[in-house]
This record gives C-alpha cells, structure tokens and sequence, in this order.
C-alpha cells in the first residue's frame, strides 16, 4: 500500500540504470514530475509525507475553529475565520499534489479515519484559552515555516509548487499569532500571565514538531538524498529555537526550560531534553485530544455524505447531456 513508507535502509538497496538516472536529476537540482520515472520507495514516500502534511492542515483547523465564536472581537473573528480557511486550503492542495502520484484522495481520507495515518502531533492538544490561539500562530505556525520553507525546493514538483503559496499564507499565520501574543503581553497582568501560561504548555509540543532526533528518524536519509526535505530534523529544530528565543524574550516571557541557555562558543541556545515518550505516546493516539480530533473528522466525514452524493450525481448528468 502508499500508506507503508519505505524506510532508508531498503530505499538504498534500489541500484538499477533507471534508478541511476533518476539520482543523477535529483543530484543535478532537475524537478521531477508526475509522468517521469521514480523509483517506487521515492513514490511511497512522498505519499506518505503529503498526505501526511495534508492531514495535519485539515485537522490543524480544529484546535483554532472552536474559537471562532469565541474570540475577543470583531477583528480578531474574521482574522482566525480567514486563517482557519486558508488551512482548509493547505489541505486542498496538498490532497491534488498527491492524488498526482496515482493515490486516490478517497483512499488517503480513509486512512485518516480509520486511525491509520499519521498527522502532526502538536493538533492532539487543547486549546484552553485565546491566548493559545496567539501562541499556535507564532509558534506552531512559525516551526512550520522552518519545516516548509525548504519544502520550496523539494524534488517533486507538485509539492514544491503546492509549498510556495502554503509558505506565504503561513508567515502572514505566524506574524498574526506574535500580534495577538504582543498585545496579551502588553495589557493586564492576568493577560501577560495568560500569554506565559499558553508558551508553558505549548513550547515542548513544539519542538517535538520536528519530528525524532536525527539518531532515530527511520526516513531523514531517503528523504535528503532524493531532496524531499533539505534539513534534518534536529537541524530545524535548533534553527527554531534560535530564532524564537530571542522573540520569547522581547515579549518579556520566560521559557519553561531550566537548561535553556546561550552558548557564546556556538552561537546557538542550547536546550534541555525532550520528553519523547511522550511523542510516541501521541503519535500512538494516546495525547490529550487524539480521539477527539478524529471523532471531529469522521462527523464533518459523515454530515458531508450528502454534498458529495449531490456532486457525483451532477457531474454524471453532465457526463450524459455531453
């Protein structure tokens, strides 16, 4: 099946002329597209990580969409309804880019559903005040520029094409949720602490956004030597913590990690252990919203049986008038 990714160790084992060539455009900076030759580990492998990414902008809109209603003021509603509709978007392009690998997107929806496939973990937790609708928007938002920016220039054209506008969608997303958290900051002490509250909880989630330490990532090696991904995942991970430090630090927050600290020698902040039992028990769906996230999925599932019955039938009557 697409869904059963192909870990480094077998995708190396594929030496043929046809394969030979194919690394040869890869190594060259050439863009594969859908009708050119690829090896099938490099096929899997994208499918698993599209519709992967696919998943998580649709649940993605879940944590957010429940504020909706909720939030502050006018400004602040239509801001978050925009943002939530544009990840709707994200997802939409990144179903099309996989269906251009010969998966259905049926398919890949039924995967999500029944539990099968894998989405961000960081959409398994809850989002208990507005101040976490700021601080998923600059930090959860802002670890995913770092991971799609390079995304830009992954092999596959579709993909990267896909990545341009997702990229600049979501930068506006990061600079929106930094807004909300300055204003939070700038107000009352109860609004400060909120803001501090929202970073305690989510600091750690995010860095787990990257994914497993490179000593532990079963694709990295396929994915970089094909250039589906440009940067390993403790790479980015540092390029996150160095950059969003310094922005915790302007907001006047203080970061829920007693290590964290700057080294002069490196010139990059150094941080404590992350908890990665508690990664691989979200990923197993045991976090805190796991089932919440896909019963949510499965009733939007179920409520839109109806809009896509009345669209297949009206492009058969179509097919017929033609």
């Amino acid at each position: 099946m697409y869904s059963q990714a192909l870990n480094s160790k077998e995708a190396a084992t594929d030496s043929s002329p046809e394969a030979d060539r194919f690394q040869a455009r890869i190594d060259a900076e050439e863009r594969i597209e859908p009708n050119d030759w690829m090896p099938d580990a490099y096929r899997r492998t994208l499918i698993r990580q599209i519709s992967q990414h696919a998943h998580s902008e649709v649940v993605g809109m879940l944590p957010e969409g429940n504020w909706i209603t909720r939030a502050p003021s006018l400004r602040r509603k239509a801001a978050l309804l925009a943002k939530v509709q544009d990840e709707g978007g994200h997802g939409l392009y990144l179903y099309s880019a996989a269906e251009t690998l010969g998966v259905a997107r049926e398919d890949l929806e039924d995967q999500l559903l029944s539990g099968r496939a894998k989405y961000s973990s960081i959409f398994n937790y809850p989002t208990l005040s507005w101040a976490d609708i700021g601080t998923i928007g600059w930090l959860v938002d802002g670890a995913a520029i770092m991971n799609q920016i390079p995304l830009c220039r992954c092999s596959f054209g579709p993909y990267a094409r896909a990545m341009i506008r997702v990229c600049r969608e979501e930068s506006f997303h990061q600079r929106q949720g930094y807004e909300i958290v300055l204003t939070l900051c700038g107000g009352t002490p109860e609004q400060k602490a909120m803001a501090q509250d929202a970073l305690n909880r989510w600091w750690w989630p995010c860095l787990m956004m990257f994914g497993p330490p490179d000593t532990d990532s079963r694709h990295s090696d396929a994915s970089m030597r094909w250039k589906i991904k440009r940067f390993s995942n403790d790479g980015l991970r540092q390029k996150f913590v160095d950059a969003t430090v310094p922005q915790g630090h302007f907001l006047g927050l203080t970061f829920p990690d007693p290590d964290l600290r700057y080294d002069e020698a490196t010139g990059h902040w150094q941080f404590g252990a992350i908890d990665w039992d508690e990664f691989r028990r979200v990923l197993a769906g045991d976090g805190p919203c796991n089932r919440e996230r896909l019963e949510a999925r499965r009733k939007a599932h179920d409520d839109g049986a109806w809009v896509r019955e009345a669209a297949l039938a009206h492009a058969a009557k179509r097919r017929m008038a033609a």
